[in-house]
């Protein structure tokens, strides 16, 4: 049979639809981070002050210092440290908005299903992050620090500059608040049935192997850093797999009762 143009149309109405949902969503995405970021780049000074607070404490009291080698390179930190912070605080928004394009799709099974990733998301985040700030960043800019002295009769002294020490510590926070996502990742997986529990707990040596070289990869070349990142992800996996343990037998006895209530009653 053939189709005519006004079937084609019909077929692509949805679509088009769809598109012009996406680009609404994403247009209020984008309009609440420039609302965050100019909110942002007013505060600029404090959002950079309580970054900086791991550094100015490694230092001794009175000695820390931030340089710029760059005429431009102050300015553009500024702008790299509000877009940053407003990254962080719209990405409540963002994962709302992703989520309510997305959830009309999604049986009620579904839903129930997918909500609680979304949920802890920001938690594990949150979570990576925070202890990067408060744990490894201090012992990390320590340690560092410490090589402070003098070299060959000369004096070697630490003076980072603001767009190096930005980046270090947006690597920091990036890597563990991302890091914490494993079990998220690792959940997902075996909802959909790509790995299952038998599997991951079987390979469970690899998987500590490549936690420690991402460990390694990810953080500054001081083992307690290191530790500090590989030790928690180990943490989030076994965790990880007695979730899906748990998942496994309530699946299981659920199954159970819905076959007992369908078997036939034997009249006595």
């Amino acid at each position: 049979m053939a189709i005519g143009i006004r079937d084609i149309d019909e077929t692509q109405a949805p679509l088009l639809d769809h598109l012009l949902e996406l680009r609404a969503r994403l247009l209020r995405c984008i309009a609440a981070l420039a609302v965050a970021f100019c909110v942002c780049l007013y505060y600029v000074d404090d959002i950079f002050g309580f970054l900086v607070r791991p550094l100015a404490n490694a230092f001794p009291k009175g000695q820390g210092r931030l340089v710029y080698t760059k005429l431009y390179e102050a300015f553009f930190v500024d702008l790299k440290v509000a877009l940053f912070a407003a990254f962080l605080i719209c990405f409540p928004i963002i994962a709302n908005q992703l989520w309510a394009f997305v959830a009309p799709g999604l049986y009620a099974r579904e839903k129930r299903a997918f909500l609680p990733f979304l949920v802890m998301t920001p938690v594990l985040f949150t979570s990576g992050a925070a202890l990067a700030y408060y744990v490894v960043m201090p012992n990390a800019f320590h340690w560092l620090l410490g090589f402070e002295g003098e070299r060959g009769g000369l004096k070697l002294e630490a003076l980072p500059s603001t767009g190096d020490y930005l980046a270090l510590v947006m690597q920091f926070i990036f890597a563990f608040g991302l890091s914490f996502l494993l079990p998220v990742l690792l959940l997902l997986l075996n909802k959909a049935g790509i790995v299952s529990r038998a599997q991951l707990a079987g390979a469970r040596r690899y998987v500590v192997v490549g936690i420690t070289a991402l460990a390694a990869v990810l953080t500054p070349p001081d083992v307690a850093s290191q530790l500090m990142l590989a030790v928690p992800m180990w943490g989030l996996f076994e965790g990880s797999l007695i979730v899906m343990w748990l998942g496994e037998r309530r699946s299981s006895k659920r199954k159970a009762a819905e076959a007992a209530a369908e078997a036939p009653t034997i009249a006595l």
